[in-house]
C-alpha cells in the first residue's frame, strides 16, 4: 500500500473498531489507489478519502414486533448513508442473523463505487437488520416490516435515499415496506422503494439483473481472451434469486452449469441444473437443494463441504461475503479455472483475489460484475419519474448496454494506469475518481 495512504488507513481502522468486514473492504480500495494520488494531488489535500470512509450519516434503531404467539420481539435495523455526492443515496436492505454495523457498513462503502461504475447518478447507502424471515409466517414478516418502517420511513425519499432488497428482502418483504411507508406518509410515492411489483411500481427485468448482469460483465471479460461461456463448466455458489439467474443466463450462452449451493450443502447435476425445477423448489416451496436433487433424480446431494470442489472454467460465488477462501481458489485454478465473475458483495477473501490474480485468471470483483441490480433499480426510478414502463427487451438491452460500459470502463482504467486486465483496480479506481471529482466540486460538505 502507498505509504500516505497507510497512515489514512490505520485511522479509519482504529475508529471503526471491531468492524472486520468493512476493514477489509477499505484496505482493498486502498491499495489500487496510489497511482490515482500520483495524478491527483488534490485529492490528499481535500482530504477525499478521509471523508469517503466517514458515512455522512448512521442511523441505528429498535425494531420492535409481536410473533404469532403474541410475544415480543426485539431486533436492531440499521441505515448507514454513506455518500450522495452522485446522487441519493441508494443500496440494498438485508435482514440476516449476521447482521450488524460492520456488515452494513462494508456493503454500504462497496454500494458507493459500484453505483458510480453505473454512469447513474445514485450515491452509495445500505441497511438493514438481524431479523431472519426464515421459518417466519407471512404475518410475521409483515408485523416486522410495518414496525422497521415505521423508524425508517423518517430518513428516507425519493430525493434523499432509495432502499432495495438484498438478503431476505425480496418482493414480498418490499411490498410490506412500501405499504407501511405509504400509509403513514400518505403518498404514493413509487420511487422511495425499488423491486416492488410490476404491477404496482416495479421494473420488468429487476429480479434477474444482478445475476444477468454479472454473467454479461463475465462473457465480456472472456471475450478479451477470445472465448465466450460457450461450452464452458460452470459453477455457481447460492441457489437464491442472483444464482437462480445467474445459471439461467449463462445456460442461455451455451454454458453447462452443474453445480450450486445453499447453506446445507451443495448439488452436482452433470446434465446442467434444471432451472424450472430450481426456481419451484426454492421460490414456491422455499425448500432446500436437498429436495431438488430429490424430485431431479440421478445427481448428486453433498451435505456440508464447499461447492468449490466441484471443478470448473468458471466460477460465480453468488452467495455472500468471504465464500471463497485461498485455498478454495488454489483449488479451483488447479482444475483449469478461466474466470471468477462475483455475483455477491465481497465474496472472495483477500487470498483468495491474490490466487486468482497470481494464476491470470479473468477477476471480475463484485463492486463491478454484480452492478447489474442497482443498474436495473435506477433504470426503475426513471420509469418511476417518468410514470411509464418499459419492455422487458427494452430493459434487458439498457441493462446490457450498462453492464457492457462498466466493463469497458475497468479494462480502460487498468489500460490507464498500467495494469491492463486488473479489473480490482480498475474498478476501485474508476469508481473513486467519479466520487472524488463530484466531492471535489460541491466544496467541503
Amino acid at each position: 500500500m502507498d505509504a500516505r495512504l497507510e497512515a489514512i488507513k490505520d485511522t479509519v481502522l482504529a475508529r471503526n473498531p471491531g468492524e472486520a468486514e468493512f476493514h477489509q473492504a477499505v484496505v482493498e480500495v486502498f491499495e489500487s489507489l496510489g497511482p490515482v494520488h500520483d495524478r491527483h494531488p488534490e485529492f490528499l489535500e481535500a482530504a477525499i478519502l478521509e471523508r469517503l470512509c466517514e458515512p455522512e450519516r448512521q442511523i441505528i434503531f429498535r425494531v420492535p414486533w409481536t410473533d404469532d404467539s403474541g410475544r415480543v420481539q426485539i431486533n436492531r435495523g440499521f441505515r448507514v448513508e454513506f455518500n450522495s455526492a452522485l446522487g441519493p443515496y441508494k443500496g440494498g436492505l438485508r435482514f440476516h442473523p449476521s447482521v450488524y454495523l460492520g456488515i452494513v457498513k462494508f456493503l454500504g462503502f462497496e454500494q458507493i463505487f459500484k453505483n458510480a461504475l453505473t454512469g447513474m447518478p445514485i450515491g452509495g447507502g445500505k441497511g438493514g437488520s438481524d431479523f431472519d424471515p426464515r421459518g417466519r409466517s407471512d404475518a410475521e414478516v409483515m408485523r416486522f416490516c410495518q414496525s422497521f418502517m415505521t423508524e425508517l420511513y423518517r430518513h428516507i425519499g425519493e430525493y434523499t435515499d432509495v432502499p432495495a432488497g438484498d438478503i431476505g428482502v425480496g418482493g414480498r418483504e418490499i411490498g410490506y415496506l412500501f405499504g407501511q411507508y405509504k400509509r403513514i406518509t400518505n403518498r404514493y410515492e413509487s420511487g422511495v422503494l425499488t423491486g416492488k411489483g410490476i404491477s404496482w411500481g416495479g421494473s420488468l427485468v429487476r429480479p434477474e439483473a444482478t445475476g444477468f448482469g454479472t454473467v454479461i460483465f463475465t462473457q465480456e471479460m472472456l471475450k478479451t481472451r477470445g472465448t465466450s461461456f460457450d461450452g464452458q463448466r460452470v459453477v455457481v455458489s447460492g441457489s437464491g434469486n442472483v444464482a437462480i439467474n445467474a445459471i439461467a443466463k449463462a445456460q442461455s450462452l451455451g454454458a453447462a452449469v452443474v453445480a450450486c449451493s445453499d447453506s446445507s450443502g451443495y448439488v452436482v447435476d452433470e446434465a446442467g441444473i434444471d432451472v424450472a425445477l430450481l426456481r419451484e423448489v426454492k421460490e414456491v416451496q422455499r425448500g432446500r437443494l436437498k429436495d431438488y436433487a430429490e424430485r431431479r433424480g440421478g445427481v448428486a446431494y453433498v451435505d456440508g463441504g464447499s461447492v468449490w470442489d466441484v471443478d470448473a472454467t468458471v466460477a460465480l460465488p453468488c452467495a455472500t461475503q468471504n465464500e471463497l477462501d485461498g485455498a478454495a481458489a488454489a483449488r479451483l485454478v488447479g482444475n483449469g479455472l478461466l474466470a471468477v465473475g462475483e455475483g455477491a458483495n465481497m465474496p472472495s477473501t483477500r487470498d483468495a483475489v491474490a490466487v486468482f490474480q497470481e494464476a491470470g485468471v479473468l477477476f471480475g470483483p463484485g463492486k463491478a460484475a454484480n452492478a447489474g441490480g442497482v443498474a436495473t433499480s435506477a433504470l426503475e426510478m426513471q420509469q418511476n419519474a417518468s410514470r411509464d414502463s418499459w419492455s422487458f427487451e427494452h430493459t434487458e438491452e439498457r441493462l446490457t448496454e450498462i453492464m457492457v460500459g462498466i466493463h469497458d470502463r475497468c479494462a480502460a482504467t487498468a489500460e490507464e494506469y498500467d495494469e491492463p486486465g486488473n479489473y480490482v483496480l480498475g474498478a476501485n479506481i474508476g469508481g473513486f475518481v467519479k466520487v472524488a471529482d463530484a466531492m471535489l466540486a460541491q466544496g467541503l460538505i
